[in-house]
């Protein structure tokens, strides 16, 4: 009797505990994929998270729980190794609203970092590339406090003189990437344009290399932003160089003023003598004076035809060509008194071999 009792006793609790535990199971299982299928909870619309070189995967677990994104931190250990989902690798990553642990860790083990972006702008000159790498704070920044020379040595390129090199584009890149890198990245691609446009240039020109090629397109370059008149830009440099006549070019000689140049080039800055006064030296200046674009490499080596050598400053962005010193000068005088008119309005331009500022005398003569 006593037996039977212990046996139904016995039965009823092994009941009762298959039942606690289908229970239970039944509860985790609705936790678990409660877990797994609802979205994240993030504070805002995307967060970009970072996960560290040499993180595990129970920091990650941790971190996230402690920011609020996932709970609890054990789930989320728990669907990594039981779905394959625990190769993590280090970056930053963005997430969005709607996500869930499945589609993070998918992101997570893709690799598919944020990728940040900068813009080298055409017509920059080196020091203002190296500002705008030092205020990008995506980027891990090794070349702040390094002369010139110094950081040519660190990308590669030592005794290479840095103005001109790098090819302005916009590049995108993760959190992390060096200056060095982005810089060793964008010379690499001015290299490759510089060459496969030298390979196809015009027969006959005046360029004995193709950093010769690179020096004129960065004059082009700062000479006008009219795509249509690049190649006839060129052309007068072209013939000029040809002729032995002196660029004179305000471009070269603001350049070569350096920090000192106020924004107002005068006549006394036109007679200074500088490696860059193409007013007083002849043929090009020793380097380039910024960074050409691909528009204006072409230009430089594909020269438009004519017979023009001097051009002035409409005040609107474009030139009047002239072919003869006559012609030019009542050009100048024109667009000068054009000027004078609209001095409020919009200035004209006075730039390159213009010579809108010279007389008839020494700077208005092509020595």
């Amino acid at each position: 009797m006593r037996r039977e009792r212990y046996q139904r006793f016995a039965s009823r609790l092994l009941g009762l505990l298959i039942l606690a535990g289908s229970l239970l199971g039944g509860w985790v299982m609705m936790e678990y994929r409660s877990f797994v299928e609802k979205p994240l909870v993030l504070p805002e619309e995307t967060l970009h998270y970072t996960i560290p070189r040499g993180a595990s995967l129970r920091w990650i677990a941790q971190d996230l729980a402690q920011r609020g994104i996932v709970a609890p931190p054990l789930y989320f250990l728990l669907y990594a190794r039981w779905s394959g989902k625990g190769h993590i690798q280090a970056g930053e990553y963005e997430l969005v609203r709607g996500m869930t642990v499945p589609q993070m860790l998918d992101r997570f083990t893709s690799g598919k970092v944020v990728q940040h972006a900068l813009t080298l702008v055409e017509g920059w000159t080196f020091r203002q590339v190296l500002d705008a790498l030092h205020r990008h704070e995506a980027l891990e920044h090794r070349l702040l406090g390094l002369s010139d020379d110094e950081i040519m040595a660190r990308i590669g390129y030592p005794g290479e003189h840095p103005e001109g090199r790098f090819f302005p584009d916009t590049y995108h890149f993760p959190r992390g990437t060096t200056d060095i890198s982005f810089l060793q990245r964008a010379y690499e691609r001015m290299q490759r344009h510089l060459e496969a446009e030298w390979a196809q240039r015009s027969e006959g020109l005046p360029l004995a290399s193709p950093y010769e090629a690179l020096i004129l397109a960065s004059i082009v370059e700062k000479e006008t932003g009219v795509a249509e008149e690049r190649a006839e830009i060129a052309g007068v440099f072209i013939r000029r160089l040809r002729l032995g006549m002196r660029l004179q070019t305000d471009p070269t000689v603001i350049y070569g003023l350096g920090a000192s140049f106020d924004g107002n080039l005068r006549r006394r800055d036109l007679v200074r003598d500088t490696p860059y006064n193409t007013y007083v030296r002849s043929g090009l200046p020793p380097t380039p004076i910024a960074m050409p674009g691909l528009a204006s490499l072409r230009a430089a080596l594909h020269p438009a035809d004519g017979t023009a050598l001097y051009f002035v400053s409409r005040g609107d962005g474009t030139h009047y060509f002239s072919n003869t010193l006559k012609e030019h000068l009542e050009a100048v005088s024109i667009y000068q008194l054009r000027k004078k008119a609209g001095r409020n309005t919009q200035p004209a331009r006075q730039t390159g071999s213009d010579t809108s500022r010279a007389d008839t005398g020494q700077r208005a003569r092509q020595r």
